[in-house]
């Protein structure tokens, strides 16, 4: 593919020479490819996911979707301020990377590409500037509040003029480094907003912040003039430290918050050592591994592609990616998948899979697309963000011109506490902060959450539709019941039954063969001579290990065993054992239910969750299955359009539904219920239809699922509830002039950082589940 040469959009500035190197190296197919996807459906469109710079509050995010929505040929730009991730889909005929980067940074922010290996160490160096900035606003706050102390109390006139100005000079040049540094992110962030003719979350903050630095000032010159008085040097870096506390605590919450999804997208190791032609190993880039290839990976290392064990044995860790929580092992012939853990020895592995061709690139683009999406209730806070700054503008102005016959210092003081106490940015964080901790929080469980609007949805969820082939049971047959002839020891019988079996891999062999396996104490026996006719059974002859108890047998159907067998009217596969002339025992065979199907079931009823079975199998295998998992409510010879239909009509009625599928028959109902969720190895029409993937196959995960969108949906709650009681307490006080400078920027800072607190909780909860 060729890259077409575009002019710069008139308004962007010109880059400077090194940014215009990087930037013009990312318009080579070559590099742009490395973190971007085509668009299905789309001919022609491609999807790149960005990691953002800059951004400081969940406001910013409408300022970055305008300032990419704007180019030419960008489309559907998607950006999450928790996260500072956005997602785009534009067209390599009309636009190029080099233009998303000068157009973001004419708007004020950076960025990279989301799998760029000096993301991290980016955010490493800004939470050290942050850490840095919160150090010298501490240190002057410090200072300037014990030169502020003999103000507060000492008695009138024991301060001498002199001192008095002298104390205040200090305090008025060691606010200059809060002014200077400490606040600089405010201060950029609002001059960012103001040229783009926007209000975000950091303007009524640097203006609050202007304003008392400015009477500070005019007291500090004119101390016999009307700001001098009441001057209140301290509160500007007091109010600047809380602020700054509560954004480097919020910093920290959110990467834990956010904590699995960064796991699980940045597993990759950087390179690998890959065989060459004269049988040595090298270490190479992941990218310049090829289908075919043998690498080896050493313990502790991520294995960088799917492929197959070819030597060596180990135990694998592959909980984030399939939800398996105890390692598997893993020796010549399994299957290992990129992102998984290589955790005790050294193994040999022939690559199959690289790049976006591998189970993991998958699992990352369902990520990345969960994490810049935005539920309804945060795409409501962002239109009335703007707003609702706006009236805190006004307010603050009002409160200003009542005080202000009242004195002038006294008027600047209540305008300035109320712009900082009513900046919305708790409200902002209620819902995005709760949703990616939720779904965080799933995808440590192995359910991947393709739509975070989802989380909304699953909390209301009355009813789960299960169906039934591949979904409730896996594809094997299994041993359901065995029954033996009066006088036959019944444990004996049919352990010979599955030493025949394993000379057999007819599904119905292999099923008795697992049921019940060799080399158990009392129980050993071995068979030889074993011949088997297809369609009918084997026959052969078993004895002891020694050779002793030696008897010809024949296991299969009534006919082949050639012994009377009693009349059953069982709706089952049977499979029949003897000798010859006597009937020995019965296995009753149905389809394989998987381990936790009942467990599942019960932990769904016990939710207060009505759970039905939809299967397009025949009436009586539904009934069978069902009763075996506790299901009531189950309906078969159900084809899609059934299926359909009984989703929709159960909607009709006011229930809320899940639908937990599979096959490509479940594509409608998956795409009609109110939320779905398809099974890790579903077909990729059911897998694009469904809001959750289950990667680890675990039926215990939708009883997880419930529960965690209920804890998540509580929790957005508590947080709405706070960021309302917040500003409806605190507001009325900063405009009756009973909330100072200093405790309006504690007050901020606290329900931001509170709000994020609470919403870390449902990663807590789900670890220690």
């Amino acid at each position: 593919m060729q890259t077409a040469t575009f002019p710069v959009p008139a308004g962007l500035p010109p880059p400077d020479a090194g940014r215009a190197a990087a930037w013009e190296a990312m318009d080579e197919p070559a590099e742009w490819e490395g973190f971007s996807r085509p668009v299905a459906g789309r001919e022609g469109w491609w999807e790149s996911c960005l990691a953002l710079e800059g951004m400081h509050c969940a406001a910013c995010a409408l300022t970055v979707e305008e300032a990419l929505g704007r180019l030419p040929g960008v489309d559907t730009v998607q950006v999450n301020g928790v996260t500072a991730t956005a997602r785009l889909q534009w067209n390599p005929q009309a636009t190029r990377p080099s233009l998303w980067m000068a157009a973001l940074r004419q708007a004020g922010y950076g960025a990279l590409p989301a799998g760029d290996l000096l993301l991290a160490g980016r955010r490493v160096q800004a939470q050290r500037l942050m850490l840095w900035r919160w150090l010298v606003a501490g240190f002057c706050m410090m200072q300037v509040m014990m030169y502020a102390a003999p103000a507060y109390l000492s008695a009138p006139g024991e301060i001498t003029p002199d001192i008095q100005a002298l104390l205040g000079w200090a305090s008025w040049v060691l606010t200059l480094p809060v002014l200077l540094f400490s606040c600089w992110p405010f201060f950029a962030a609002a001059l960012r907003d103001v040229r783009n003719l926007r209000i975000g979350m950091d303007v009524p903050v640097a203006l609050g912040v202007l304003i008392a630095f400015g009477a500070s000032t005019a007291a500090a010159f004119d101390p016999g003039g009307p700001w001098g008085a009441h001057a209140s040097y301290d509160s500007v870096p007091m109010f600047v430290f809380f602020l700054l506390s509560g954004r480097l605590l919020e910093q920290r919450l959110r990467d834990r918050t956010a904590g699995a999804l960064e796991a699980l997208m940045r597993r990759l190791p950087d390179s690998v050592e890959r065989q060459e032609a004269d049988g040595s190993f090298r270490a190479v880039a992941v990218r310049r591994l090829a289908a075919g290839d043998l690498v080896r990976v050493l313990p502790g290392q991520a294995f960088p592609a799917d492929g197959t064990v070819e030597g060596g044995e180990s135990r694998v860790d592959q909980s984030l990616l399939t939800g398996e929580s105890k390692p598997l092992l893993r020796r010549a012939g399994d299957g290992v998948i990129a992102g998984s853990h290589n955790l005790t020895g050294v193994l040999l592995v022939r690559v199959q899979r690289v790049g976006a061709q591998t189970r993991y690139a998958e699992i990352v683009t369902l990520m990345e697309q969960a994490s810049v999406e935005k539920p309804g209730l945060v795409q409501l806070v962002d239109r009335i963000a703007s707003p609702f700054l706006a009236a805190v503008l006004l307010a603050a102005a009002g409160a200003a011109w009542w005080w202000w016959p009242f004195g002038q210092a006294h008027a600047m003081a209540v305008a300035v506490s109320v712009l900082i106490v009513t900046c919305p940015c708790a409200l902002s964080l209620a819902t995005p902060a709760a949703m990616l901790a939720g779904a965080g929080a799933l995808a440590r469980r192995g359910v991947l959450v393709r739509k975070l609007q989802a989380l909304e949805s699953c909390a209301a969820v009355d009813t789960v539709i299960f169906d039934k082939t591949g979904t409730l049971t896996e594809d094997r047959m299994d041993v359901v019941m065995a029954h033996v002839t009066a006088g036959v020891d019944r444990d004996e019988a049919c352990y010979k039954a599955g030493a025949l079996a394993r000379h057999s891999l007819h599904p119905v062999s292999r099923a008795i063969a697992a049921r019940f396996p060799a080399n158990l104490s009392g129980n050993d026996w071995v068979a030889s001579e074993v011949e088997e006719v297809t369609g009918r059974g084997l026959r052969g002859k078993v004895a002891r290990p020694d050779g002793s108890d030696a008897q010809y047998l024949y296991l299969g159907s009534a006919f082949f065993c050639r012994a009377p067998v009693p009349g059953r009217d069982v709706p089952v596969l049977q499979a029949h054992l003897s000798d010859g002339e006597h009937y020995l025992a019965g296995f009753e065979l149905d389809e394989a239910m998987r381990p936790d199907a009942a467990q599942a079931v019960a932990a769904l009823l016990q939710m207060g969750v009505r759970v039905q079975l939809l299967s397009g199998d025949t009436g009586r295998a539904v009934a069978r299955l069902a009763r075996r998992a506790g299901i009531d409510w189950y309906f078969g010879e159900c084809t899609p359009e059934v299926k359909l239909e009984h989703v929709r009509g159960l909607q009709r009625e006011g229930h809320r539904v899940m639908m937990v599928g599979d096959g490509m028959n479940d594509g409608p109902a998956l795409a009609v219920a109110d939320v779905s969720m398809a099974m890790g190895r579903a077909v990729p029409l059911a897998q694009a239809g469904a809001d959750f993937i289950m990667t680890g196959n675990r039926l215990l995960t939708v009883a997880d699922v419930l529960a965690q969108a209920r804890r998540t949906r509580a929790v957005v709650r508590q947080n709405l509830l706070w960021a309302a009681l917040y500003n409806a307490t605190c507001v009325p006080l900063a405009i009756l002039g009973f909330m100072p400078t200093w405790l309006a920027g504690f007050g901020m800072a606290a329900s931001s950082l509170l709000v994020v607190a609470n919403s870390a909780r449902l990663a807590r909860n789900a670890s220690q589940d």
